[in-house]
């Protein structure tokens, strides 16, 4: 396809997305089954197009001053892809594909573009209007630098699989990607974000993938399963498993010791657990699926550490499914609260005295985070917080500045919120409560 061609496409998409609000992850599939001449490389552009639009949707249109799904795209081209103006307006008029020749709005948009410093802040933090009382109450008047990390292309970060390799020699195994440690955690590495118009190689494909040396995880995530701490020889359940990232952390951190519980409320999201815990070579887990009868029998009180990756609106992770917040209203961050409470107080009840239970979500809103906390204590006097940094240093997984790094993403009572700014992960929060020993 010539770019004229992909440029008309990225625009449909788009319109398809906004209107009828549809995740862009089906738009896209939906586009590249009723085109099937178009490449993989036509698809991976188009894409990547899509989403970087998506990302910058509302700064993208002040900037060009015009909006609709057309200026927002010449608008990523000329201030996100760097294409100069002259060569959008060539790709744009060309027939018979092109979507048509640049307006004289338009054209003045991408010559001379409207300043983001005039802008608001949800405007310059690409986020809508009705977040913006949330993200105020997290990050005040730099609400519009953390929405912007936000709205960044995401790099591709690994987790190297203790169980079966060490990071010294899951780096060389990894040269030919240009894999390079991540930073906080020792055993982290990272593949940088593609340039645009490039498509992210594939680490499935990769021999030490295969081999379960490495598992593809942000280092926000690998850091929230940290905070279980020294778990060796503990007894651990992993209460909302999905499909098994944490779960396969903890037991790399277990190494192979003690007793892992695996659960989740949907057997379907459990379904690939089983598989990639037999390639990652671990063998103290045990999957409870909600299909049986009584799953989490005879473990009530019974566990060291009970983890809690608690369902959420995912605001941390904007940077990987950007079109999430535009489709988010205010009524299901309530329903997600609700949730959030009715996990806590599930989760609690399989706390042993002494043991401790960590609440993590994705979601940078104090609303799902500190509120939930400060809820679940109200009605269980018996669980107080700790130091989710202490508990991170006794996993003995920290790099050897990761401390310092770690000590900048402090939220108070112990907890821990991580963005894209600090320490450059998604966006996390990271709870640790002690429950009374009796």
């Amino acid at each position: 396809m010539r770019d004229s061609g992909r440029i008309t496409a990225a625009i449909d998409i788009l319109a398809e997305v906004e209107d009828r609000r549809r995740p862009a992850k089906l738009a896209l599939q939906d586009w590249g089954r009723a085109h099937r001449f178009a490449g993989a490389k036509d698809r991976a552009w188009i894409s990547g197009l899509v989403l970087d639009t998506l990302r910058k949707r509302r700064s993208l249109a002040w900037m060009i001053g015009v909006d609709g799904p057309r200026a927002r795209i010449l608008s990523a081209l000329r201030y996100s892809w760097g294409w100069d103006v002259e060569t959008i307006a060539e790709a744009a008029a060309e027939e018979p594909h092109g979507t048509g020749p640049l307006y004289n709005d338009e054209r003045a948009g991408l010559t001379e573009p409207r300043p983001l410093a005039d802008a608001p802040a949800p405007v310059r933090g690409d986020y809508p209007d009705w977040m913006d009382e949330a993200m105020a109450r997290v990050f005040g008047e730099a609400r519009g630098e953390a929405g912007a990390s936000l709205a960044a292309r995401a790099p591709v970060d690994l987790r190297v699989n203790a169980l079966k390799s060490d990071p010294e020699r899951t780096l060389k195994a990894l040269s030919s990607v240009n894999a390079e440690p991540a930073g906080v955690l020792a055993g982290a590495l990272r593949l940088p974000a593609p340039e645009p118009g490039r498509r992210a190689g594939h680490v499935e494909s990769i021999p030490a993938f295969s081999k379960g040396w490495v598992e593809v995880q942000d280092l926000g995530s690998q850091i929230a399963a940290c905070a279980a701490g020294d778990v060796a020889g503990k007894q651990v359940l992993d209460f909302c498993a999905g499909g098994g990232g944490k779960t396969l952390a903890l037991a790399a951190l277990m190494n192979n010791t003690g007793q892992l519980y695996a659960y989740d409320s949907d057997q379907r999201r459990l379904a690939p657990t089983i598989a990639r815990a037999q390639r990652a070579g671990v063998r103290n887990l045990q999957v409870r699926a909600p299909n049986e009868p009584d799953p989490l029998d005879g473990l009530s009180g019974r566990m060291d550490v009970v983890f809690v990756d608690a369902p959420c609106t995912g605001s941390g992770v904007w940077r990987r499914q950007p079109d999430a917040k535009w489709r988010l209203r205010s009524g299901q961050l309530e329903r997600r609260c609700e949730e959030q409470d009715g996990v806590l107080a599930a989760a609690a009840d399989f706390v042993k005295p002494g043991g401790r239970l960590v609440y993590v979500t994705c979601s940078l809103f104090a609303e799902e985070n500190e509120d939930r906390i400060a809820a679940f204590r109200s009605a269980r006097k018996d669980f107080a917080p700790a130091s989710a940094i202490t508990a991170i240093r006794a996993s003995k997984a920290l790099s050897a500045d990761g401390l310092d790094q770690l000590r900048q993403c402090e939220a108070g009572e112990g907890a821990l919120r991580l963005t894209p700014l600090a320490p450059g992960c998604d966006g996390f929060f990271i709870a640790v409560l002690q429950r009374a020993a009796s």
